[in-house]
């Protein structure tokens, strides 16, 4: 399961998310859809949203992409489907406290350049890909993101 901290992700990357954090996360979701379906990127995924980004997005499961809505703190939410997935789990943040924890818990803790990296590689959404990647580099994007 790759599982993903939108927060984190979205927040990885200075384009005004802030002004709109349900539209941020709703275009995010989007493309994170988009490239499951093209193939560009494995399911199953489960995409944490929290704060005012849940108004963006429903909660629920589209084809191989789940939506859940964190009712306090995406990282503890984060943690809590960590401990109850089937192994191999991957988790998508570039939070270091919430990376040792998940970590512990059997997770592989990949930064958001990486998913970033496919996602803009898949032309997904019109997301501004100007700036700072998250720390994206050497990823192709050739072949389809396994785990």
């Amino acid at each position: 399961m790759l599982l993903i901290d939108a927060a984190n992700v979205i927040g990885s990357r200075p384009d005004g998310w802030w002004r709109d954090r349900p539209g941020a996360a709703r275009q995010f979701v989007d493309r994170v859809r988009g490239a499951v379906g093209a193939g560009t990127l494995a399911g199953p995924v489960v995409v944490v949203v929290e704060g005012a980004a849940r108004r963006g997005v429903e909660a629920g499961a589209t084809g191989e992409v789940t939506v859940q809505h964190a009712p306090g703190s995406g990282d503890d939410r984060l943690l809590e489907v960590i401990a109850g997935a089937d192994p191999p789990v991957r988790l998508v943040s570039a939070d270091r406290a919430l990376g040792r924890q998940a970590r512990a818990l059997g997770a592989e803790v990949v930064g958001p350049g990486w998913l970033l990296g496919i996602l803009d590689h898949d032309g997904g959404g019109g997301h501004d890909r100007g700036g700072g990647d998250g720390g994206a580099g050497g990823d192709d994007g050739a072949d389809t993101a396994k785990f």
